[in-house]
């Protein structure tokens, strides 16, 4: 294992990346995903600027909203 310095990715900027990944992947714009999550659309771009500490349901419904695996908006690829 090597010592020397890593960059790390806090998992709020991991959710952030990915969200914004998934939803222009799939053409949505925030208002567009946070109406599918049943979500307020100022909600979802907060999250995406990592203003916001999201609890884990809201993360199930944005997964949900983008037929993806929780944890594929958490991965650290």
């Amino acid at each position: 294992m090597s010592r020397g310095k890593v960059a790390h990715e806090s998992a709020r900027a991991r959710l952030a990346r990915h969200l914004r990944g998934e939803r222009a992947l799939r053409g949505l714009s925030q208002e567009a995903l946070a109406d599918l999550a049943l979500l307020h659309r100022t909600y979802v771009g907060s999250i995406e600027r990592c203003e916001r500490n999201v609890s884990l349901d809201n993360v199930e419904r944005l997964a949900r909203a983008l037929n993806v695996d929780i944890a594929d908006l958490l991965a650290a690829d």
